[in-house]
């Protein structure tokens, strides 16, 4: 065995060197460590065998576990590197004077299945009725749709070079397509070019408006986040009803955060500072009692545990998870539900090659599976959300996302309120 654990080295240290030692962790009862700011607090001031052993674990067979768990990913990752070698070749637009043209991005987890087989099906339709057509131009299609909870960061890579950009690229968030460090290289070339001819009324008021002026980027649904309260944990505190609600004394360590949904954990960052500045930001971080993967929140509840959190934060698709009998209450913000839009950009110079995909993720088709499927509302006109018309969104604005380095707002908003816990939760015990 080629690698092997320290088990004196800290539990921060070990984990930033094998990521897959967190999910082990975790199950066995370190849930904080999933998210990385707690993870980052508390696994730099304890190794990892008193760890263990403050849980009562036997840490001679916790490291020969972690041992074999490791070999076992190091090869895994490596016969993938090899394989991604054999099949992954970013230039071969170049040779032969041939244009490969890219299609790429991450699609939601809970609709990427009958969406990525509807895209399948068409895709394959397409190339062969227009295969002579195709040939004789000199370009060919390749298309990499992955599930968006793997992160953004094979994604990003492509545009570290301008010969590998994507020609259309879909990803949910603000992280990718708004930071403009990354995007500098292509600002001002009217490089982008995406237009939404028509828009669903639901976004599309005076309230929201997810067309963009400028006909760069095009949403084609949301993921909207809402709280999903537990009634027993609210222990004589009022039903919250607004954001606002939630940075009282009253509600202070009581908010559960999505940590692993980081596009929506950073949605939520951005409307809390454009609503209450700097000070929300503190807030925010003092509410923060803990961080769950959404789907954590939702499982079913009779019971109620002392320090259990009295509002989560989650996507509105978890949120229709829950029993009719079950302490937890879907409360739909009156302010509205913070939009996580799942965007769309495409080249101006390839638009026309890719307008047949760019129309597919615009359809009634992927809407229905996005609204009806994934409770993920579509942008279509011709889809239905089945939304009253008291449900309000947050949505940041084009003006703000534009007027914004929205890159080095993320850097600074999750500083700050990695600082604001870090000072609340000093000392706290793994």
């Amino acid at each position: 065995m080629n690698q092997k654990i320290n088990l004196d080295d800290t539990v921060f240290s070990i984990t930033e060197k094998y990521p897959q030692v967190i999910s082990y962790l975790v199950k066995k009862g370190f849930a904080p460590l999933a998210n990385p700011v707690m993870r980052k607090l508390m696994g730099s001031k304890i190794s990892l065998k008193k760890a263990l052993v403050s849980k009562g674990l036997d840490a001679g067979i916790c490291e020969a576990e972690l041992n074999s768990l490791i070999e076992t990913e190091t090869l895994t990752d490596r016969a993938d590197s090899s394989l991604k070698k054999l099949n992954t070749d970013p230039f071969a637009h170049l040779k032969n004077g041939s244009r490969c043209i890219k299609i790429q991005g991450v699609l939601p987890c809970p609709v990427r299945i009958p969406l990525l087989e509807a895209f399948e099906e068409l895709y394959a339709s397409y190339t062969e009725s227009h295969a002579d057509e195709i040939k004789k131009a000199g370009y060919s299609f390749s298309y990499d749709l992955r599930s968006a909870n793997l992160g953004l960061d094979w994604l990003a890579a492509a545009f570290e070079d301008t010969d590998r950009v994507p020609d259309l690229m879909l990803s949910t968030g603000f992280d990718l397509f708004f930071d403009k460090k990354r995007m500098a290289p292509y600002t001002g070339k009217d490089m982008f070019y995406c237009p939404v001819p028509r828009m669903n009324a639901d976004f599309c008021s005076e309230c929201v408006d997810l067309r963009d002026p400028d006909n760069v980027y095009a949403v084609i649904g949301v993921v909207p986040a809402v709280m999903v309260v537990n009634t027993a944990a609210l222990n004589g505190r009022p039903m919250p009803k607004r954001w606002a609600d939630l940075f009282t004394e009253e509600f202070e360590n009581a908010l559960a955060l999505p940590f692993k949904d980081l596009d929506l954990f950073n949605a939520l960052l951005l409307n809390v500072y454009k609503l209450f500045g700097d000070e929300g930001i503190q807030k925010l971080a003092k509410a923060c009692g803990s961080f769950l993967h959404p789907a954590q929140m939702v499982k079913e509840k009779h019971t109620y545990k002392e320090g259990d959190p009295a509002v989560h934060i989650a996507p509105y698709f978890f949120s229709t998870m829950i029993r009719g009998n079950s302490s937890l209450s879907v409360v739909w913000p009156e302010d509205g539900a913070v939009l996580a839009p799942i965007f769309m950009i495409a080249k101006k110079e390839t638009y026309e090659q890719t307008k047949v995909f760019t129309d597919f993720f615009l359809s009634k088709e992927t809407g229905t599976v996005l609204s009806q499927n994934g409770f993920f509302p579509s942008t279509n006109p011709d889809v239905d959300n089945k939304l009253d018309k008291d449900k309000k969104f947050l949505w940041i604005g084009w003006d703000f996302l534009k007027q914004n380095d929205i890159g080095e707002l993320l850097k600074k908003l999750n500083a700050d309120f990695e600082k604001a816990l870090a000072a609340k939760t000093e000392g706290r015990a793994l």
